[in-house]
């Protein structure tokens, strides 16, 4: 994630300071953002524009906005803002992408919390627009404002978040559709491939242009509540996760990392899939001024 958002911010003509703890990681980051450059058919000299760096001090110092998008641990981003906050400009806005971890969790240890958000994007984010900007009860309207009009201009879809909940809103609405897809599986009522068939082929091949709302709307709020009467008794509505997705993961089934998941993915498979998304996205998405 780190790499693909400096690429946006290289390929709108911004200077761009990127960091990583492994050494490894660094050595490599120009040279997968100089491919997704070249893939996409984008500006080669977005590349010169970023510099990568070997301390987080070094990074930060000086820059206007400071985007975190470390490993999914609470500790570990508090930890990083609190060395953030000591080296940055106290200008700075400081963003994290964390994907569910409320905000005020995470900017909980720094001073300014005025000037901390979240900044959701979502992978890979040089194809995909959405970026959730999520507001604190701290936050103040000019960071939100700033930050919005940046990630405008740079060719992204801001949105804002204006309560700090958790998975804020589209990975609520993701988790929710993957908590009944599990609960079906689990329960005998189809396998997993259907699952997937059913959304591909139905209400998700118009989800990009028809969203639940807009859907709800047309085709009436009546028929809507009359839907929801006889079918909300019988959702999942599990507040934990489920023992199922225990059951796999005890197996040894942990998806593509293991080649079994739910459905069985050896190496071509997953190649396949890998691309298939990838061309989706670079044909909906991959014009885009920006990105």
């Amino acid at each position: 994630m780190g790499h693909g958002i400096a690429q946006v911010f290289a390929c709108a003509g911004h200077e761009v300071r990127i960091t990583d703890p492994v050494a490894e990681t660094r050595a490599g980051i120009l040279a997968r953002i100089k491919a997704n450059v070249g893939e996409l058919g984008h500006d080669s000299g977005a590349v010169a524009r970023i510099e990568v760096l070997n301390t987080l001090q070094a990074c930060v110092a000086g820059a206007d906005i400071i985007i975190e998008a470390a490993p999914e641990n609470l500790e570990l981003k508090q930890q990083i803002f609190a060395d953030v906050e000591r080296v940055a400009s106290p200008a700075a806005i400081l963003a994290s992408n964390t994907s569910v971890i409320p905000i005020t969790m995470i900017m909980s240890q720094i001073t300014n919390k005025a000037r901390a958000l979240g900044t959701h994007w979502w992978n890979p984010p040089y194809l995909v627009p959405l970026v959730e900007v999520v507001r604190t009860s701290e936050s103040s309207d000019e960071t939100i404002t700033a930050t919005i009009d940046l990630l405008r201009r740079v060719g992204k879809k801001p949105v804002e978040v204006k309560k700090d909940v958790p998975g804020f809103v589209g990975n609520r609405l993701q988790h929710a559709l993957w908590r009944e897809a599990i609960a079906l599986i689990a329960n005998g009522v189809c396998d997993a491939k259907t699952v997937d068939d059913v959304v591909k082929s139905s209400f998700g091949a118009r989800l990009a242009v028809l969203g639940p709302i807009e859907n709800a709307d047309l085709v009436g709020l009546d028929l809507t509540r009359a839907i929801h009467g006889y079918v909300f008794p019988a959702l999942d509505r599990a507040t934990e996760p489920s023992p199922y997705l225990d059951r796999l993961i005890a197996e040894g089934r942990l998806g593509f990392k293991s080649n079994h998941g739910f459905r069985d993915w050896p190496p071509e498979a997953q190649a396949a899939l890998r691309t298939k998304v990838a061309n989706h996205l670079k044909a909906s998405f991959g014009a885009m001024d920006g990105d």
